[in-house]
């Protein structure tokens, strides 16, 4: 972990830098495949999954009486905890919900928007080195509380050519049904183009490694939308000399072991902090079975120890981190100043796991600093806002005026004729 002290704003750039990742040469990696996946369909598919994932598959989709019986393979005290995640996040996001209001703007004109779901989705659930349910309650939920009339899963399989019990668990549990033993960027050219058997999409959701976030950046320009930029995931924790070195460690640890490209950061005003988080990284480590990628992970860490207060914010807003965690004092009230942020946690004892898991909110959130200027996947994420008009001849006669004054000053003739042509014919009635 590299420590700096009271840094100069001319050093913040490259303290809160991410890894760099040689997009151009991953780039003509995946360009070949989404292009073999688009010309080839299932028979790409299976080549390539042969090829990535050391596995021959004879057909993609997974069995209806697959996912039925998954749920005799996990532990029911498992299948419990996913239950109550299911009933927070959906009762998180169905709050999300908003009843249509009509606007009448003036007499006789009315206006509204109406939220209407994206038809047909597709969500890439990992399962290489972990197999994340949990990101797919994370999609799954509002996607049919959006009311999404097709969705699609896809993730890896393993090495037996199977997915995970957890995962079909909860495919069935959401009442996902079309559910496909697919991977990587073929995954992602799959479901953007669509294959004899995988269906196509509008629009696809998830994370994935570098592969997977370059296909679905790649596809976004060929017409599929994505949910938002993904990378390697990251926690910036603010911690004062209040708070136990055994909980900000826990919560760097915890972020590190996602991968070793991961990126942490430690955000005090205390020296002393730094040297007890330290410690207690070195004895929490020992235990870690992913410790291979959190010790690569930590090789990038940083610390970063300020005496202003407001320094320290500075900086979390200047990193825009995908989690931050408010372990201080007054942590509430610091919280109103966190600007760009993918998820806050405020509190000693809200730890981010609570977030990738059951509290309610979603765990999909921009990294690589776009917090800045994207939100994490909400209902919002799998809906449409359309907007509806309807002008009665009453207000076609308070409103035309405007409009076509408007339009003659911008030389646009037909869009005026629109208004005076009707406003002549309201006349010839009257």
């Amino acid at each position: 972990m590299k420590v700096y002290i009271n840094p100069p704003q001319k050093e913040w750039d490259e303290i809160i830098r991410r890894p760099v990742i040689d997009w151009k040469n991953i780039q003509s990696v995946v360009e070949p495949i989404l292009q073999k996946v688009k010309a080839e369909g299932d028979r790409a598919v299976i080549e390539l999954t042969e090829k990535f994932d050391k596995i021959k598959l004879t057909e993609l989709a997974v069995k209806e009486t697959e996912l039925k019986k998954s749920a005799a393979r996990l532990d029911e005290a498992l299948k419990q905890a996913i239950r109550t995640a299911v009933r927070n996040i959906s009762l998180f996001h169905k709050e999300q919900q908003t009843p249509l209001k009509k606007i009448e703007t003036m007499p006789g004109v009315v206006c509204w928007r109406k939220q209407i779901p994206i038809e047909k989705v597709g969500l890439y659930v990992p399962g290489g080195t972990a197999p994340l349910f949990s990101t797919l309650l994370m999609l799954g939920i509002p996607a049919k509380i959006a009311g999404c009339q097709e969705i699609i899963l896809c993730s890896p399989p393993d090495k037996n050519g199977n997915l995970h019990p957890a995962i079909l668990f909860t495919a069935d549990l959401l009442e996902i049904k079309k559910v496909f033993k697919v991977g990587g960027a073929q995954a992602i050219a799959a479901m953007a183009y669509g294959t004899e058997t995988v269906p196509k999409v509008y629009k696809i959701f998830g994370p994935g490694n570098q592969y997977v976030t370059a296909a679905k950046q790649l596809v976004s320009m060929e017409g599929a939308a994505i949910d938002l930029p993904a990378g390697p995931s990251e926690v910036a924790v603010l911690a004062d000399d209040q708070a136990d070195p055994a909980f900000i460690a826990v919560d760097l640890l915890s972020q590190a072991e996602h991968g070793p490209d991961s990126q942490v950061i430690l955000i005090t005003n205390s020296e002393k902090v730094i040297k007890q988080t330290q410690d207690e990284i070195e004895k929490q480590l020992k235990d870690l079975p992913r410790k291979s990628f959190v010790e690569k992970s930590l090789a990038e860490s940083k610390a970063v120890c300020f005496d202003s207060l407001d320094d320290m914010m500075k900086l979390v807003n200047l990193y825009a981190p995908e989690h931050l965690i408010l372990n201080i004092a007054n942590a509430s009230q610091l919280a109103e100043m966190v600007v760009n942020a993918g998820s806050v946690f405020i509190g000693a004892f809200t730890p981010e796991s609570a977030g990738d898991y059951a509290s309610g909110t979603n765990h999909t959130l921009p990294t690589n600093a776009y917090a800045r200027n994207y939100s994490g996947v909400s209902l919002d994420s799998f809906i449409k806002q359309v907007t509806f008009q309807e002008i009665t001849k009453k207000g076609l006669r308070q409103i035309g005026p405007a409009i076509e004054e408007m339009a003659e000053a911008e030389g646009l003739q037909a869009h005026r004729n629109a208004v005076r042509i009707r406003l002549k014919k309201i006349k010839d009635q009257e």
